[in-house]
């Protein structure tokens, strides 16, 4: 099992990582000294030169919720909503207002006690003189456990409105409701470029309602041969195609139109200058590690587009045809808001860009975009970051400033404004982009996208092999909003080979199972010799999708399919040889068994290198910014699965025939070595799931050597961790120090030194920490710990870490001029440079920063060590770990019972 997750890095004690910083840090001239100021919210916030940052208020401190959506009314005041409880109206202070506090007040909606609550909004947005307010909730059927003075309403859409103009609302109406809730149902609502209608996302948790249009045809299914395997630990296993949606809505919720789908869970949705519409998608932590990962990104949501969210490992590749690729890949995060610069008060370089919210690492992303054909490409640098800093919302205000909330999720919950104070030029006009000419071919292409047209196919034909991407996307949706009719027959004998793929894909999506023989016969005719690595991936999707959809061909026309592709498997691509494996293992051709497990058992140098670099931003740098999340990272990057080889694997667990027993010891061997590395929470479950797959393939007479071979007996009975003899037993708790404390309140006897070792194990201690001389060497060594240290001291430090950290051991903050940030232990320093650390599990790789781009340092008040590391264990487990502590690890001390050892 995935020990450091779970159980997470424990006793990495009182503080964290044992490298002793050099106390001298301003002995070199020039050199910031560590910040400190007098608020310790804005004080832990790094962001940009010549910007300003202000705390306006605290909704915890004042019991008002964990605020996690706003908005902004025609008369500047802002309406924000607590996640799990009600509106509130703040007005908020001018800038530079000093004396002024924000007032607050409740928001209800009627008169006297006939009031209506609401509240419980992913999103909030103020326009046609109505409040739009996105509920996202479960109604409690026990009146006992709703909320007190608080009564939520079910997940929907709602328009909240004042009729009589007494500046109190006084109508709420329920514009549609949705059947999801949670942190995967109903997000946001923005209002369109022309201001004339609505958009709102919805996460992968939550039905699309019944539309009165689909720009996206509403046909989709999982379309991958891939074999599914839904997530071993159960999440969105009952979630299918299209996975999370956008839609169009007139001011008066009567027409509704899908626009987008195919996401996982993205939160929000901005338009830029242009009026092209962009997401911020989430990944999925627990596939990290795996072929099918896919890290947060930002889309670029054109009319009808699909972005291939589907459950479990079917995810499909960015490659394929019938979706579309990000404009840019982020990394790990939980994306929250997504906003454009174009109306805030700012210098004009920022205001083509859009700021992108991560809740768990605590960064707001610049996305600086720039066209690139019809669509766009991005930058990415860092605006603003805290540590810890939950970013929940963001809004330009009427003044031009940022403003942004953190919280959600119950925790402490603040809100900020932000604005330029610096020396450049401000620009306070809502600036307005002209699209280029490809960008208005697409959408011009895109008024297909509404349904029947009698000109459309021939007016988007010629453009099913445009050398744009987007394009070709935009002409095969508008194909398919045709009466099949009146393009088939020219998709079959389409002579042009791009062409051809394109609309044979459509054609595939469209037609019925009568057609299979003549696309087939159609998809053969295409002369492939010349394409490109995309254009092959393409006429493979076309023939995924066929034999999908249209059923398997017969057997002569599988051999001609064969023959079209053997000679190009392997070609050595990791995306053109896992479409290749996908149609010839599906087709069982002649040798494909042994060509795959070649690459079952290369050395997977392109699938690793290209995990570290198609991301935006670094994983190690992540890891001190939330150790919860981060030592996940840290535990990857240490000794990280070779992501082709899984899918590979994966994929041979659908071949039925043709192996021999050589083959098989070959590929079941492989499972056993893919159990040493490390991936995310789901990896053990996944690769062992795959590996059962295969196992139905064998003799009866055969299956228990095979599974032993592949590593049964390093499963537990689940198949979703590593046994371990050291793993805790509970049940746990959530222990509090007072609760653990009077455990020890009569002195410690007859204690297990075994168990006391195998809880120090089992919770990793010795990954970091030295005991008696063994363990690791990252953090101090602890024989000594009880001689210095009391039992309560001790405790204190193991369940709230963060509470006090020596500035010793502390992990710093750099704030760098160009606004970015690193977080990591100072292990070295010169006259030059500074050298930090970042992965607590690869100690000695460092980053160089030069001495001159640190414009300030301060301590991270985030411990490395994570809270509550006891709370797997059960009162003797505990017993047994602090008596093991105390004693140093002497088995021979008076506290410890005789046992024989094992």
């Amino acid at each position: 099992m995935k020990l450091i997750e779970k159980y997470f890095l424990p006793l990495l004690i009182l503080v964290t990582l044992a490298v002793v910083v050099n106390n001298n840090l301003n002995r070199v001239e020039a050199v910031p000294a560590y910040t400190k100021g007098n608020n310790p919210k804005v004080d832990k916030i790094s962001t940009r030169q010549g910007f300003v940052v202000e705390h306006l208020f605290s909704p915890s401190d004042d019991s008002v919720g964990s605020w996690v959506s706003m908005t902004f009314d025609d008369k500047g005041r802002m309406i924000c909503s607590d996640q799990y409880g009600a509106l509130y109206r703040m007005q908020v202070p001018a800038i530079g207002d000093t004396l002024t506090k924000p007032t607050i007040e409740r928001l209800y909606v009627g008169k006297g006690t006939d009031t209506l609550d609401i509240g419980s909004a992913h999103g909030l947005l103020y326009a046609f003189n109505s409040l739009y307010v996105m509920v996202n909730a479960r109604i409690e059927k026990n009146p006992e456990k709703r909320p007190k003075g608080y009564n939520p309403r079910e997940s929907g859409l709602y328009r909240v409105q004042d009729f009589d103009g007494d500046d109190q609302y006084d109508s709420v109406t329920l514009l549609k409701s949705f059947k999801g809730h949670g942190e995967h149902g109903p997000h946001s609502i923005i209002l369109s470029p022309d201001s004339s209608s609505l958009y709102l996302i919805s996460g992968n948790h939550t039905d699309v309602p019944e539309m009165d249009a689909y720009r996206l045809p509403s046909n989709w299914q999982e379309d991958n041969i891939f074999p599914l395997i839904k997530d071993p630990r159960g999440h969105a296993n009952n979630r299918m195609a299209p996975g999370g949606w956008i839609a169009k809505v007139d001011p008066e919720g009567k027409k509704w139109e899908l626009v987008s789908a195919g996401f996982r869970n993205a939160f929000d949705i901005a338009f830029n200058e242009t009026g092209d519409l962009f997401a911020y998608d989430a990944d999925m932590e627990w596939d990290m590690g795996l072929p099918w990962y896919r890290p947060t990104r930002i889309n670029h949501v054109t009319s009808g587009s699909e972005f291939g969210w589907r459950t479990g490992n079917s995810k499909w590749s960015p490659a394929f045809p019938d979706n579309l690729p990000a404009v840019i890949n982020i990394g790990q995060g939980s994306p929250t808001s997504l906003l454009s610069l174009r109306d805030a008060k700012l210098p004009l370089k920022y205001k083509k860009s859009l700021l992108a919210f991560d809740w768990t690492f605590g960064i707001i992303h610049l996305i600086k975009l720039k066209p690139s054909g019809s669509t766009f490409v991005a930058e990415r640098e860092e605006f603003l970051s805290g540590v810890p800093l939950p970013l929940t919302d963001g809004v330009i205000g009427p003044d031009g400033a940022l403003y942004f909330m953190i919280g959600g999720r119950r925790l402490e919950s603040d809100v900020y404004r932000v604005y330029y104070a610096g020396e450049e030029k401000v620009n306070d006009e809502k600036i307005e982009g002209e699209p280029n000419q490809l960008n208005l071919l697409r959408r011009s292409i895109e008024q297909y996208h509404a349904g029947p047209n009698k000109a459309a196919v021939e007016a988007v034909w010629p453009y099913l092999k445009h050398n744009d991407r987007f394009i070709r996307y935009a002409a095969r949706i508008a194909l398919e909003h045709q009466p099949v009719a009146e393009w088939k027959d020219r998709a079959l004998q389409e002579k042009d080979p791009v062409a051809a793929s394109e609309a044979l894909v459509g054609l595939i999506r469209q037609a019925d199972s009568s057609l299979n023989p003549s696309v087939y016969a159609a998809l053969l005719s295409i002369n492939n010799n010349r394409f490109t690595e995309a254009q092959q991936i393409n006429l493979l999707r076309a023939y995924e999708l066929a034999i999908l959809r249209l059923g398997m061909p017969d057997s002569q026309t599988a051999a001609s399919i064969v023959a079209q592709f053997d000679r190009f498997y392997p070609s050595n691509k990791s995306n053109l040889d896992r479409s290749l494996s996908r149609v010839l293992i599906a087709l069982e051709a002649p040798g494909v068994i042994s060509k795959t497990l070649a690459l079952m058992e290369a050395t997977d140098k392109e699938s690793i290198a290209a995990y570290r670099k198609e991301t935006a931003t670094a994983s190690d740098d992540l890891i001190m910014r939330n150790p919860g999340y981060g030592l996940q990272i840290a535990n990857l990057l240490d000794n990280m699965p070779p992501a082709q080889q899984t899918y590979m694997a994966t994929m041979l667990s659908l071949a039925k025939n043709n192996w021999t027993p050589e083959l098989h010891d070959r590929y079941f061997s492989w499972y056993k070595n893919a159990f040493a590395y490390r991936g995310g929470h789901s990896y053990v479950g996944f690769v062992d799931r795959a590996r059962k797959y295969a196992l139905e393939n064998v003799s009866e007479a055969r299956r228990g050597y095979y599974d032993t071979l592949s590593g049964a007996t390093l499963l537990t009975a689940s198949g979703n961790d590593l046994v371990s003899t050291d793993y805790p037993k509970g049940p746990g708790r959530n222990w509090k120090v007072d609760e653990a404390l009077a455990l020890f309140d009569t002195a410690l006897q007859e204690r297990s030194f075994r168990q006391g070792r195998a809880m120090f194990i089992a919770t990793t201690c010795n990954q970091c920490h030295a005991m008696g001389g063994a363990g690791g060497n990252v953090g101090p060594d602890l024989t000594n710990l009880g001689k210095r240290f009391s039992m309560k001291d001790m405790l204190e430090s193991i369940i709230d870490p963060s509470k006090t950290i020596s500035d010793q051991y502390a992990a710093t903050q750099f704030t760098l001029a160009n606004g970015s940030s690193i977080i990591g232990r100072l292990t070295d320093q010169d006259n030059v440079s500074f050298s930090v650390s970042r992965n607590p599990y690869s100690p000695d790789q460092v980053e160089v920063i030069k001495k001159k781009d640190v414009v300030a340092m301060r301590y991270s008040p985030i411990s490395s060590m994570l809270p509550g590391l006891i709370n797997s264990l059960n009162e003797e487990e505990l017993k047994d770990l602090m008596a093991y502590l105390m004693t140093g690890g002497n088995a021979k001390d008076p506290v410890f019972k005789k046992e024989v050892d094992k």
